[in-house]
């Protein structure tokens, strides 16, 4: 007598797992799609600039050969110039970040 019950009891449990399944699944490719936007860096400059640093500003990993470093630094650069609307600023910590992945570091930091 248990068995006949059991037995319904089990199909009943898997057709509303299975219902609720296909509702969830529904729900879930309804949804709009997130962007998939890159996160950037937020944060300011360090007093002095680290490798780590300067590999987020160059968008390279920390470890990247010095064809890499001077790939990166070029487009960075194009995108940033000052005399293409970029900043000063931002020129000099570029120029800083590539000095720093190449090991060319004075101490001195940024000009500004």
């Amino acid at each position: 007598m248990a068995t006949p019950f059991l037995a319904g009891l089990a199909v009943a449990a898997a057709a509303l797992a299975g219902r609720y399944g296909i509702q969830a699944w529904q729900a879930f490719k309804a949804r709009p799609p997130k962007p998939r936007a890159r996160k950037f860096y937020e944060g300011g400059f360090q007093p002095n600039m680290t490798r780590r640093e300067a590999a987020l500003i160059l968008g390279i990993r920390e470890n990247a050969t010095p064809d890499k470093v001077k790939e990166a630094h070029r487009k960075v650069m194009v995108a940033n110039h000052p005399d293409a609307g970029g900043s000063h600023y931002l020129a000099s910590k570029i120029n800083e970040a590539k000095d720093v992945m190449l090991g060319k570091t004075k101490g001195g930091g940024s000009a500004f």
